[in-house]
């Protein structure tokens, strides 16, 4: 009579603890929601802008990511694109901030922050060169690939024209000016290659090109005393003439008048890891 008691009671206990067992597999493997996926369009897009505040960047990428995917359409989602390309420019991501911005200017070409993004975009290719070479080794950058800066002065051009009331048009100003100084003084850094290397052709060519195109810029009086070398050098004095007439009538100081110009730095340097290896001569004091 117990055994019979018994048995029928073990399945009762077998129901309980497997009750017990199933609320246990929920209690403890129950996931956490995922605010990305559950916030609202308007709470999404505050969370991305705090981050941006913070300079959390990664944590903003990700959300405006998400917000644009899901709610790809209104007025969060459009200024979504261009707090996503502003953090992917303060992460040093230049490639990805500027195909952001790049479809956001085409998406939305009448919307009422497009000036921004036309300087978002400048702005990204404006630093785009600098690194830890730059910043720490000295290195100049006018000795390298000058394609990042014109395509920054283009953009910050297209800014001024579009725009020029825009409260950035004044700092793109600005900006392109350091920039048609810096393309100006790439060009130099060419011809005074040529220059040592008796190059005088090339050397004058390139002389030439700063004067009618970066007229106005520092380098021009370096580039009047290159042609004033080249010519000189190449038999044609009524031209070499000419050009040192205009370089003492504009820029009397300048050291070429006095001789021994460009000093040229001797060779040792090379042998110094992280140093600037340029052409530009050093300055006779």
């Amino acid at each position: 009579m117990r055994v019979s008691r018994l048995f029928r009671a073990v399945p009762r206990v077998l129901f309980v603890v497997l009750v017990v067992a199933l609320a246990g597999c929920s209690l403890f493997g129950k996931k956490k929601a995922d605010p990305l996926e559950t916030l609202g369009v308007e709470q999404l897009y505050e969370r991305g802008k705090e981050a941006n505040a913070r300079g959390n960047y990664d944590v903003a990428v990700k959300t405006f990511t998400r917000l644009v995917a899901r709610f790809p359409f209104g007025p969060y989602t459009e200024q979504a694109q261009i707090e996503q390309a502003y953090a992917q420019y303060k992460m040093n991501k230049p490639d990805d901030a500027y195909s952001t911005v790049n479809r956001f200017i085409k998406t939305y070409p009448a919307h009422k922050h497009i000036d921004y993004a036309y300087y978002l975009r400048g702005l990204i290719n404006f630093d785009r060169e600098e690194g830890l070479l730059e910043r720490y080794a000295g290195l100049d950058m006018t000795q390298r690939d000058q394609a990042f800066i014109r395509q920054s002065f283009d953009d910050f051009s297209e800014l001024v024209k579009r725009y020029p009331g825009s409260r950035y048009a004044d700092d793109s100003i600005q900006r392109m000016v350091f920039l048609r100084n810096g393309m100006a003084q790439a060009e130099l850094n060419v011809s005074l290659y040529y220059l040592r290397r008796g190059a005088h052709v090339a050397a004058a060519n390139r002389a030439k090109t700063i004067i009618e195109t970066y007229d106005r810029s520092p380098q021009v009086a370096d580039a009047l005393a290159i042609l004033v070398q080249s010519y000189h050098a190449l038999g044609q004095d009524a031209l070499s003439d000419d050009a040192g007439r205009v370089l003492q009538l504009n820029y009397p100081e300048h050291p070429s008048l006095s001789g021994g110009w460009p000093s040229w730095r001797s060779n040792w340097w090379k042998l110094i890891p992280l140093t600037n290896r340029g052409t530009q001569p050093v300055a006779k004091k």
